[in-house]
């Protein structure tokens, strides 16, 4: 590589380096460790922080809980983005509006919309009062924020698949359910595996949502597996080291479901 090359690649290798290499031994080195923190390193304690972690009360409900927003927010959210970019798909006089409105939530940050629909909720007696209601409160307020920019990503997707294909299906006699299943879903496979890996990766991840509406709450009911490494590490437990065993547990979890996945999309393309 020429020094050109180099110039250019040394910038993002830092940055590589330093947000994300850096942390993730730090990390590995804390959950083998007995790391307070206030009492910081007091020595090598594997596997305690492993099993410690795995043994906590929480863990099992928050390993639940996770799996089941997971499906939950998964399926109903590329349903609803799949439906949005096949309504926007052809323009129209509504078109732009339409696709506007759509990605106008996508402009807030997360946290800015979990506040908007805390003062919303707030205002709603027993909205987040249940387990159920909680966690459907907060599908809402996911599905609200990110079906626009799922509809983008299908969008794009339904506009690489050339008309020439759809003129030969009807020319064949396929009416719209017989296109849409043969030769829409097949050839929009990339986009909605992409899709799928965003949303499944960004649900097992959840924090903001859950931490601002509902504190894990009522009872510990809708606490997330990151609630559960946040409060090993804050929130009162002040366990560095079983947080980020828990962490690395975690991240393990989430190699191997996108591995799935991406074998899964290289066997049917």
């Amino acid at each position: 590589m020429n020094r050109g090359g180099w110039a250019y690649a040394t910038p993002t290798a830092l940055f590589v380096g330093v947000f994300f290499v850096v942390p993730i031994l730090l990390v590995g080195r804390m959950s083998i460790s007995d790391w307070g923190l206030f009492a910081g390193d007091r020595g090598v304690n594997v596997p305690a922080n492993f099993t410690s972690a795995i043994d906590d009360r929480l863990f099992w409900p928050a390993v639940w809980f996770t799996v089941k927003y997971t499906v939950v927010t998964t399926v109903i959210l590329l349903g609803l983005a799949l439906g949005l970019a096949l309504l926007v798909q052809e323009s129209n006089r509504w078109t732009g509006f339409l696709r506007t409105s759509f990605l106008v939530p996508g402009a807030l940050g997360l946290a800015s919309a979990s506040l908007l629909f805390y003062a919303l909720y707030s205002h709603l007696p027993g909205v987040l009062g249940t387990p159920g209601r909680a966690l459907w409160s907060t599908v809402g307020l996911v599905v609200w924020r990110f079906a626009g920019f799922y509809m983008l990503l299908l969008l794009v997707g339904l506009q690489g698949i050339g008309g020439d294909v759809y003129e030969a299906a009807r020319l064949d006699g396929a009416d719209r359910r017989q296109t849409f299943r043969h030769i829409t879903l097949p050839l929009l496979r990339p986009s909605l595996a992409l899709c799928t890996i965003l949303c499944v990766t960004g649900s097992m991840l959840a924090f903001d949502q859950f931490y601002i509406l509902t504190k894990g709450g009522p009872d510990n009911s809708t606490i997330t597996i990151v609630q559960l490494v946040y409060t090993m590490a804050f929130g009162g437990q002040n366990d560095l080291g079983r947080a980020a065993a828990l962490s690395i547990l975690v991240l393990l979890v989430l190699l191997a479901v996108n591995i799935v996945q991406f074998r899964g999309l290289r066997e049917k393309a």
